[in-house]
This record gives C-alpha cells, sequence and structure tokens, in this order.
C-alpha cells in the first residue's frame, strides 16, 4: 500500500486576512485528511509544526515515500494584495509521476472551488519541497490567504479539501476511495494455508503478506467482496470469505 510523506505548511507568520496563519489552517487541513487517508489504506508520516521547511525536506528524503506533498495556501506580491485569487498545484518539471499526480489534484479540486478556471497544474524549480525531494512532490498553494473570499472559502471548506485531496491520491495511486468508518476486529479464517493479503483489492495484486488461521485482524474498511485490513504493521487487501469479524 502507498505511503506519503505529509508536509503542511510550518509558516506560522503568514497571516490569513480574516484570522489564523497558513500554518493553522494548514494543518487543520491535514487533520482532516487524516481519516480519509486511513480509512483508503494510505500510510502517511507527517511533519510537525515545530519543523521548517528544511527538515521537512530532509525527513522525507531519509525515508521511502511514494509522493511527498506539501500543504500551503499563497500570498499575491506586493502591489497586489488582497487582489488575486486561485488555486496552483505545483510539480518538478522532470518529474512525470509529480506532473500526473498534481494534474489529477488540480483536476479534482475545479469541481470544488468556485473559480474553477483559476486552478492549474504548474512546473517549478523555484520551490525546494518540489527541486530538493527524492520522490515525487506535489505543493498545493489552496487559494491565497490575503484575498478574503479564498481565505474565507479555505476555513469553510477544510473538510471538503480534504476528502477531494484523498480522492485524488487514490485516482493517482489506483486504490478504491473509502469513506472512514469504525475499524472492526476480526480473524483470518481459513482450512489450510495462509491467508493472502495483498496491495490492491484483486487476486492478480501483489501480495504483501500471510496471515495464517486464527490470526488477528482489524478491519479499516470495505470494498466489493475485499477487506481493507491492518496485520500487525501491514495493511493491505484481504478477501472477505476468509475473515470473520469478532
Amino acid at each position: 500500500m502507498p505511503i506519503i510523506y505529509l508536509s503542511p505548511s510550518t509558516q506560522e507568520n503568514n497571516l490569513y486576512v480574516n484570522g489564523g496563519t497558513e500554518e493553522e489552517w494548514m494543518n487543520r487541513l491535514a487533520d482532516a485528511m487524516v481519516p480519509y487517508l486511513v480509512s483508503s489504506g494510505i500510510q502517511y508520516v507527517r511533519n510537525t509544526p515545530e519543523m521548517t521547511a528544511a527538515s521537512s525536506i530532509r525527513a522525507s528524503n531519509e525515508g521511502r515515500y511514494d509522493l511527498h506533498l506539501a500543504l500551503h495556501s499563497n500570498a499575491a506580491p506586493e502591489g497586489r494584495y488582497g487582489q488575486v485569487r486561485g488555486i496552483i498545484v505545483y510539480y518538478y518539471p522532470g518529474s512525470a509521476e509529480g506532473k500526473r499526480a498534481a494534474e489529477i489534484v488540480a483536476d479534482n479540486l475545479k469541481a470544488i472551488y468556485p473559480l474553477p478556471n483559476l486552478v492549474r497544474a504548474q512546473s517549478t524549480t523555484a520551490i525546494g519541497e518540489v527541486r530538493r525531494v527524492k520522490a515525487p512532490s506535489v505543493f498545493i498553494e489552496l487559494g491565497y490567504h490575503d484575498n478574503a473570499d479564498d481565505a474565507a472559502w479555505i476555513q469553510n471548506n477544510i473538510n471538503a479539501a480534504a476528502r477531494n485531496i484523498v480522492l485524488s491520491l487514490t485516482e493517482y495511486f489506483g486504490i478504491p476511495f473509502l469513506t472512514p468508518v469504525p475499524p472492526r476486529n476480526a480473524v483470518v479464517d481459513v482450512s489450510w494455508g495462509a491467508l493472502n493479503i495483498r496491495s490492491r483489492p484483486s487476486v492478480t495484486a501483489p501480495i504483501i503478506a500471510r496471515a495464517y488461521d486464527g490470526a488477528r485482524l482489524t478491519v479499516i474498511n470495505q470494498w466489493q467482496n475485499w477487506y481493507l485490513v491492518r496485520f500487525d504493521d501491514v495493511v493491505g487487501y484481504a478477501a472477505q470469505d476468509f475473515v470473520t469479524l469478532v
């Protein structure tokens, strides 16, 4: 299953025109994303507000991530304060996967942003969290926090944006988007051999773990006749017929 480095802004001095900071609101967005990430089987490691962009880059590069996702909001240049709106999803020009992810994110955000013609994916070499990370990177500038309308849109649509962004991630990774449900306890119920836990809900998907009869699982979610399960430290899909809820 995929794992991302989740990097909400640590810029506590970037003030929203109608209250709060970029760090605060992007961490609220990350908080709102977490249930959707978990429910869809996307694992994550997250930076902390005490970190900087540089330390977030180092932490990302120290791991093996399928995507680096940075959450930010924008500010207009001097002389145009409060006059600019829109969403920009940045990617590194030499990264085909970064570009694909950014285009998916931008296309889906058009469905919830009130000015869809002002949402675009764009390449850049100027942003460290795009240029200097090993993993494919997407850097979202989710509106302009110096614009009252954009700031209000972000603040009033945290959950909608969180859901939308995770939906894009599932599309990028080719896995089902699943809404959060309470976890359930379960056991493996096979008469011989072991239960294959797979990276996708398909009998042709790679096997990432095997669980023997009686092994305890946590059922995170369900997709058709597959359970999304946690087995020890592994998250993957198991055929429903061989799992008994307890």
